[in-house]
């Protein structure tokens, strides 16, 4: 499948690449880095080999080399240099850059082996957390301008999905003397699953035992298990699935349902912009990183061996 053609403005460069307008202006009027086309308004846009040459030249641009020396480079000398960078997997960082530039080409195998040869250099967390999640918010903001459908998106988050699962099934059963129990799952409607599923990589990896429920649980089943298995923590994740309105409700129920557990709650409704003005129990946590979910359940026993 081929990405389908984009026009972007200097603005979407600006977002997908991180590198200030102003900055693209200058190499574009010193350098002539970018030859935008034109409108028949004449207002410039941008298409899809612009953004990969400016995700490489940034790509050189922050790791030391000058810009006029990029500049000086030809197209497949560009392509070069910046793969031989992305190839050492020195930085986290860079590896965003690579996993953008293989769904820009729609490279399912350079996908797939980036996500790899990551866990192997890196280990699965600084892969998911600096790597992955931040490439998905980006991928958030592709799908808004139009670079991937949703069949696209789709088929990047089971390939990723599928990883993190590989990773669970690593860490076996296991010898932990953890006797802690955890309910995962996501509300009704709530088909995000990637950092839920995560957290349930994390929670095992800790030695908890996991009861993983998954997408689109109703509450009142979801009381049903909880009141069979009792558990000492139940966590969710709020991403997509609730107005406003509907976030509070969910919030009321959870706090008057489930008193005798840990509750660990995240998700872009409940730590974004317009999370809610609600009063937390002392039960109650919700967290906005990775970080602060492992720093909470540090302490709940010894690790799987």
């Amino acid at each position: 499948m081929k990405a389908m053609p984009v026009k972007f403005s200097i603005k979407d460069l600006e977002r997908l690449s991180g590198v200030k307008a102003h900055t693209l202006r200058i190499w574009e009027q010193r350098y002539e880095l970018l030859q935008p086309s034109r409108t028949d308004t004449n207002i410039r846009f941008y298409n899809n080999d612009d953004l990969k040459k400016i995700l490489n030249v940034s790509l050189l641009n922050n790791h030391g080399y000058k810009i006029s020396s990029i500049a000086s480079l030809s197209d497949e000398n560009l392509l070069k240099e910046a793969g031989k960078l992305l190839h050492k997997f020195e930085k986290e960082d860079d590896q965003i850059e690579n996993l953008m530039l293989s769904l820009l080409d729609w490279d399912e195998n350079k996908f797939e082996e980036t996500v790899k040869n990551a866990i192997e250099h890196f280990g699965l967390e600084n892969t998911m957390e600096k790597i992955v999640f931040p490439f998905l918010r980006q991928l958030g903001t592709m799908w808004q301008v139009g670079i991937v459908d949703p069949a696209q998106e789709h088929f990047i988050s089971n390939l990723i999905r599928q990883k993190i699962i590989v990773e669970i099934d690593k860490l076996g059963i296991g010898n932990s003397q953890n006797e802690k129990r955890a309910v995962l799952f996501l509300p009704n409607n709530e088909m995000h699953e990637m950092g839920l599923l995560y957290i349930h990589y994390l929670c095992r990896k800790q030695g908890i035992k996991c009861l993983y429920l998954g997408q689109s649980m109703p509450f009142e089943d979801l009381r049903a298990v909880y009141n069979t298995v009792k558990p000492d923590f139940l966590i969710s994740v709020l991403t997509a699935c609730f107005n406003a309105e509907e976030t509070i409700d969910f919030l009321n129920k959870t706090k008057s349902a489930f008193t005798s557990s840990r509750v660990y709650l995240s998700g872009r409704l409940l730590v974004g912009e317009n999370a809610p003005n609600f009063a937390y129990p002392p039960n109650m946590t919700v967290f906005k990183e990775f970080d602060e979910f492992k720093k909470l359940i540090s302490d709940t026993g010894t690790k799987i061996s």
